[in-house]
């Protein structure tokens, strides 16, 4: 195993060019199983849970060819195997596959997906719009069982805004008979990017980006090229690195509006932000202020981004409070950051963040894939060598991370772990 080498300290300039959506590709790459020929997917970042779609494609019968970030998916010989256990287990978005499967072959068994551990993140949403379509679904022994004869469009009123639900049963959706509404629906930038796939596959969808999505079933899907949208939450990160260690830093390929809710609180800090079509440049605070974030559903402020804007914060003068009303257990953060003398407490589900202090390099642990970026940010920013450990999170969403912040001037490495170092950990 490795762990991550950060010498802080170093001031940061040039371009950074994003890759694409992770939270796209995680549901992009699983509707490919609803074609019946080739689909070509343009784009794709360079990540961990790519890997791992690609490799559940091909457990099922599928054909991938991948290379320089293209996916062409051929899902012709597919069928309808089990997967309970193995790589399904390694990221959260293997829950796709369950609309997915139920809707090109009318059953699945998947297992109970893993990933980043947040908290409870219940399925119980996707779960009542499998059955309002049709669909048998049960627990049995750490597996969801789908069963249906057919699927039927139905109204769906999603009891919360979820962004996996939508997806999910739009997936499902998309070849059932009849009409699909859902209601309540997520408006995210990834749920209009996978309708517009669907869409290039022949799928009849109106209203994906607002709260009431309307699909008509088909019966079958065609193959399609389509060019995943890039990476807000990646685009972000930069942006508060550029923020945090920056000296004016370009980020590239990028869609601004996507990101409108950051940016208007690192000007209200007083940081330097400027757009246009497809770049943001983000110059030098002089003296950054303290904010206070709540993080809601999009388009508000995203809950990926709240843990490294938390590290940002404590460089601000005056006290912050970070709001996270979507995931209760996203501060696992703060007791790393505490590490390198960061004065934050957390009462509830807000970090209470007192600044400016220095932070100081230190041996610490990323818990999940935004802490990992969070850490990365407070090691730019912090005196001395930040060791990060845990980097299979960091490695499930930020392609070349290294090359990229080296490319800005950054010093930053990877090491392997001692012996002792891996037996501290087992032990830990």
């Amino acid at each position: 195993m490795e762990k991550l080498m950060i010498a802080g300290g170093y001031p940061l300039k040039g371009t950074v060019r994003i890759s694409g959506a992770k939270n796209s590709a995680v549901a992009l790459i699983p509707a490919t199983i609803l074609a019946e020929s080739p689909v070509t997917i343009e784009g794709l970042p360079d990540i961990s849970d790519v890997q791992i779609l690609k490799d559940l494609l091909e457990e099922i019968g599928g054909t991938v060819e991948f290379t320089d970030s293209n996916m062409t998916v051929d899902p012709s010989s597919m069928i309808s195997m089990p997967l309970p256990n193995g790589k399904v287990k390694k990221l959260r978005a293997s829950y796709y596959l369950m609309g997915a499967m139920l809707g090109r072959f009318k059953k699945a068994v998947i297992g109970l997906p893993g990933g980043c551990h947040l908290g409870p993140r219940p399925i119980d949403q996707h779960i009542k719009g499998f059955e309002a379509l049709g669909a048998r679904v049960t627990n049995e022994q750490g597996a969801i069982y789908l069963r249906a004869d057919e699927l039927r469009g139905a109204r769906i009123y999603l009891d919360v805004v979820s962004v996996g639900a939508t997806i999910n049963i739009m997936l499902a959706a998309v070849r059932a008979k009849g009409r699909t509404i859902i209601e309540n629906a997520a408006k995210e930038p990834e749920i209009i990017d996978v309708a517009t796939l669907l869409t290039n596959m022949g799928a009849k969808i109106k209203g994906a980006g607002t709260d009431v999505i309307r699909i008509d079933g088909v019966e079958n899907l065609h193959g399609c090229q389509h060019t995943i949208i890039p990476d807000r939450i990646e685009a972000g990160t930069y942006m508060i690195v550029g923020a945090a260690a920056g000296e004016g830093v370009l980020i590239d390929n990028v869609i601004p509006h996507h990101l409108e809710s950051l940016i208007a609180k690192l000007r209200e800090m007083g940081v330097q932000v400027e757009t246009n079509d497809d770049q943001i440049f983000v110059g030098p605070a002089e003296k950054m202020k303290a904010v206070d974030i709540k993080t809601l559903v999009y388009p508000g402020f995203p809950t990926d981004l709240q843990q490294p804007l938390t590290s940002l914060l404590t460089g601000a003068e005056g006290t912050s409070m970070v709001t996270d009303t979507i995931y209760s257990a996203r501060f696992k953060h703060i007791d790393e950051l505490r590490r390198m003398n960061a004065n934050i407490k957390v009462e509830g589900r807000s970090a209470i963040i007192n600044g400016p202090v220095q932070l100081q390099g230190a041996k610490v642990k990323a818990s999940d894939l935004r802490a990992g970026a969070a850490l990365v940010v407070a090691g730019l920013m912090a005196e001395g060598v930040t060791e990060v450990t845990g980097l299979e999170h960091i490695d499930r969403g930020y392609s070349h991370l290294v090359e990229k912040l080296n490319g800005l001037g950054a010093t930053i490495w990877r090491e392997e772990m001692t012996k002792e170092e891996l037996e501290q950990m087992k032990n830990a």
